[in-house]
């Protein structure tokens, strides 16, 4: 298979997987790797203000050779405006939740720095509250994420493709198709 774009967008719900097919994408066609979350979320958490998160990730999508993952709606437009592929994980809830439960559980077993110094909470884990933790965000926004990318993606003008992967099989045989660098 040809390389599918210069520009990738990979957007779904939060632990279906953007970071692990990013990183290998981006690795595989020797591109670059742009994770949302390392630029909006600064030390102690603290959101970076919209217009600085705006010119950040102008400043992160020049040129071509990307790979960007994350869905914030702030910037949705801006990295559709320079995209010529979108692939959507739109992995069943159960799949998103046992993977996002095992991912929380490493990283505070591991105290993994995720970004800026920033690190998964404890507290978090037990909180029912979707802005604190990440289960019960995975949870309550699952069902939005899909609408979102399925409208997103009828909607699509014919230059912009989408590829939406439903499975773990799905994505191992995308990656499967493409040149290594």
């Amino acid at each position: 298979m040809s390389v599918p774009g210069r520009r990738i967008s990979v957007v779904g719900c939060s632990g279906a997987g953007k970071t692990t097919l990013s990183r290998q994408l981006a690795l595989q066609l020797g591109y670059r790797h742009i994770e949302l979350d390392a630029l909006y979320h600064q030390p102690g958490w603290q959101p970076l203000p919209v217009d600085a998160f705006r010119q950040a990730v102008a400043q992160a999508t020049r040129g071509d050779g990307w790979v960007v993952e994350g869905n914030y709606s702030a910037v949705r437009t801006q990295i559709l405006e320079q995209a010529d592929l979108v692939i959507w994980l739109d992995l069943p809830r159960h799949a998103v939740m046992r993977q996002v439960l095992w991912r929380t559980l490493r990283r505070l077993l591991q105290s993994q720095e995720l970004w800026n110094g920033n690190r998964e909470r404890w507290a978090n884990l037990f909180s029912l509250k979707p802005e604190q933790s990440i289960l019960a965000w995975s949870w309550t926004r699952h069902g939005k994420y899909r609408a979102r990318y399925a409208e997103e993606m009828r909607d699509a003008p014919p230059h912009r493709p989408y590829l939406r992967l439903a499975s773990r099989q799905a994505i191992n045989d995308f990656l499967a198709t493409l040149p290594t660098r």
